[in-house]
């Protein structure tokens, strides 16, 4: 991992992520377990009134600290002035089925496009950070360095349609496949929480289809945290994430990350440096 700044949350704009971060994760707490009025969104998506409430709050800090800058919310839509020069990418509740049926896998995203960025898990009390640099965990009032390892062979797979990829890339096909198996044990989590994970060492690696990730607003916090921490981050095709991306593989190590794209169907392609 880079040069470690403990001070990091306490300056600038990761001190905005972490605060959004935590604000919303105590409107997500509060409401845990109340009969939530949902709000359909097609597709059987949906959101509650504790995503809305949690962007709320998030926004708030935002717009007391950084007047000027734009926001892209998972709720409301992107907030602020179109010429904007920075713009933050907000999920409040990400794991939205899983929270609304009593599961507590869930997280709270606050990212600062190109920049700082937090992770809050409103059941461990645990807020995963990054000023661009360093990456570190909150808890109990103490700040640890996220140090990323393969120990675990565990993969997270994002097994939620649409499938964008599909028939040439399936996730649900690569848990049986002999190059995934040898080396890894699936786990199916239906929340980006999995990339602070990653970051974290709880996980050896992430896997979901999709097209360009890098800007969304579900999985731009979590990146940032992979990136910082060290770890390989790209594409399932193997490729930098960027505006032909499609989804992403983020990978405790080098030698994680080419065995899954072997096991995706990317042998060829050499594993790239972390990113």
């Amino acid at each position: 991992m880079r040069g470690v700044n403990t001070s990091c949350a306490h300056s600038g704009d990761v001190y905005v992520a972490v605060a959004g971060a935590r604000a919303g994760a105590d409107v997500v707490r509060a409401m845990y377990g109340r009969r939530l009025t949902r709000i359909d969104k097609g597709d059987g998506d949906f959101a509650t009134a504790a995503d809305v409430a949690a962007e709320k709050a998030i926004l708030a800090v935002i717009r007391t600290a950084r007047p000027d800058d734009a926001v892209l919310g998972e709720e409301g839509g992107r907030r602020g002035a179109a010429d904007a020069a920075r713009q933050w990418l907000v999920d409040p509740l990400c794991g939205t089925l899983n929270y609304a049926t009593g599961a507590l896998t869930v997280a709270v995203n606050v990212a600062l496009r190109d920049g700082a960025a937090a992770v809050a898990d409103p059941f461990s009390d645990e807020i995963f950070f990054t000023d661009g640099t360093t990456a570190l965990v909150r808890h109990a009032g103490a700040d640890t360095p996220l140090t990323p390892t393969p120990a675990t062979c565990l993969v997270d797979v994002n097994l939620d349609p649409p499938f964008p990829s599909a028939p040439g890339f399936r996730a649900v096909d690569l848990l049986a496949r002999p190059g995934f198996a040898a080396h890894f044990r699936p786990r199916v989590l239906s929340t980006s929480l999995a990339l602070a994970w990653v970051a974290a060492g709880r996980r050896a690696a992430y896997v979901t289809d999709g097209g360009d990730l890098s800007g969304s607003v579900h999985f731009a916090a979590g990146i940032a945290l992979c990136r910082a921490a060290g770890c390989v981050v790209t594409g399932i095709d193997g490729a930098p994430l960027g505006a032909t991306g499609r989804g992403l593989v983020a990978a405790a190590d080098a030698g994680t990350h080419a065995r899954l794209m072997e096991a995706i169907g990317n042998g060829g392609r050499e594993a790239p440096s972390a990113v």
